[in-house]
């Protein structure tokens, strides 16, 4: 475990260390898991001293910026998407984005055989009744999402993936805008930390 130093104390920390820390060491913030969960999945930028050929991982400040402007910029963009799911993972919603995200694969299969098995895969998974990732759907939706399971289409789970979109955009999306976790991201991207 590095300790740290005077010097160092500038630099983005993450102390896992015990409870039993010196001074010098508690100065050092202690993150939530949610934190740990973000350092994890996104890794930190490189420094402003490093080459000009290393590459920089994770959000920009602007792509960021731009996911509080439409849900649709959110989701347009890959680090946009992991940090939505990690939100609706720790509100215990992340069923709607997953479905979400298997509808988006669903629509640009194009072998019929494909179709039909992905069909049923993702019916079984969110659609049914008493499964472990069902989602909120009304009856009618769901009772067409069942009898087009004979002959799917790409265009089969659409309705569906509609009306998770609204959920999502209505109920996650605003609370994930003040959450936390995404002012950290902002945070992290514009390098204040």
């Amino acid at each position: 475990m590095r300790k740290s130093t005077s010097d160092s104390s500038k630099e983005p920390l993450i102390y896992f260390g015990d409870p039993d820390t010196t001074t010098e060491e508690s100065e050092i913030k202690k993150t939530k898991w949610t934190s740990r969960m973000l350092f994890k999945t996104f890794p930190m930028r490189e420094s402003r001293r490093a080459t000009a050929q290393r590459k920089s991982h994770g959000p920009t400040a602007e792509e960021v910026t731009q996911w509080a402007q439409s849900l649709d910029n959110l989701l347009s963009c890959k680090y946009g998407i992991i940090a939505l799911r990690l939100f609706m993972k720790s509100e215990h919603c992340e069923e709607n984005m997953e479905f979400w995200l298997a509808c988006e694969e669903f629509r640009k299969i194009r072998s019929r055989s494909k179709l039909r098995s992905r069909a049923k895969t993702i019916y079984e998974e969110f659609i049914r009744a008493e499964s472990a990732k069902e989602i909120n759907l009304d009856f009618h939706t769901k009772e067409s999402l069942h009898q087009s399971l004979l002959i799917p289409t790409q265009s089969s789970f659409k309705a569906a993936q509609s009306r998770v979109y609204f959920l999502i955009e209505h109920n996650s999306y605003p609370r994930f805008l003040d959450s936390e976790l995404y002012h950290q991201l902002c945070r992290i991207a514009s390098g204040e930390q």
